[in-house]
Formats: structure tokens, sequence, C-alpha cells
């Protein structure tokens, strides 16, 4: 079977989910979509079970947080389609105080691991997931680490005055 291009590849989603779906461009060649939490699982499903399209391979699961947007938190999809030799990128976004989105787990058990560092690194919520907690910080903890809630350098520390290196 010959390569799936992104243009043929964003047909068959718009054609499935016209107001589902926004098209947010094709950095590198590789295609970006958003989509609603409502919708994200069908959308995955879609991908993973369509034989035209065989997105079986769930590359990673991951967060990002742009705190001057209204909806700040982020969680990206990247899925691979080893037959069709194509890979997608799908992004939904989350209001700070409502960080809740459904598991994928019921369709990839790889996705356990990745969701588990995505709640413990950046605080998402994955509904339905059988084991979510703490995986690479202490249990109490109860910031979230790569969220950019904090400065990045303590303004009190000495260690770090311009006359210590000679300025």
């Amino acid at each position: 079977m010959g390569k799936l291009t992104n243009e043929e590849l964003l047909k068959n989603i718009q054609d499935q989910f016209a107001d589902k779906v926004t098209v947010l461009g094709e950095p590198y060649g590789l295609l970006t979509l958003e989509t609603s939490r409502e919708s994200i699982i069908e959308v995955l499903t879609y991908l993973k079970n369509t034989p035209a399209l065989q997105f079986i391979y769930l590359t990673d699961i991951t967060g990002i947080h742009y705190p001057e947007q209204e909806k700040p938190i982020g969680v990206i999809y990247h899925l691979h389609s080893l037959v069709n030799n194509v890979r997608v990128r799908i992004k939904v976004f989350l209001a700070d105080g409502d960080v809740h989105i459904p598991t994928a787990t019921t369709l990839w058990d790889g996705a356990n691991w990745m969701e588990r560092e995505t709640y413990d690194l950046f605080g998402v919520i994955f509904d339905g997931h059988p084991d979510l907690r703490r995986i690479l910080n202490v249990d109490d903890m109860t910031a979230f680490p790569m969220r950019k809630e904090f400065p990045l350098e303590d303004p009190n520390r000495v260690d770090k005055k311009d006359y210590f290196f000679g300025r």
C-alpha cells in the first residue's frame, strides 16, 4: 500500500468530522488538528479503526501550558500509521479550572503510563483511567512542575549576582 498524503488524510477526517475538527497547520509536514474533549475519543477511535487509515500506534501523549491563552492547558496526541507511513498530531485545549479529559486507555493500553506522566507534570485528569496517580513526583506534591506558574529563578539567590561574574 502506498503512502497516504496529508491532503488525503485531512479529506478523510473532514468528511467524517466536518465541524468537530479544526486544522491548525502542517509544521514540518506533520498534520496538526484540534478537537474538543467531547470528540477526542471518537476521533481517536476513527483514526485507529478505519481500515484505510490504521493509526494503530500511539506514539505519545503529552501536555503543554500556554498561560496567556483562554484555554491554557493542552493535551497532545501523536499517532502513527505504520501501514501508510504517516503521522498526525491532535490537540485538545482545556480551561484552567476544568482539566478533565476522557482516557485513551480504552483504545491503547500503552496510554496508561503516558497519561500518568501528563497528570503528574501538568495536572490533567484523565476520566476513566484505571490507575491515575503520580509517577515521577512524590505523592503528596501539590504543584505540577511543567506548568508555567512560578518564576524561573529565585530572586533571592545571592550566588547569581552580577558582581560574582565580573559584571
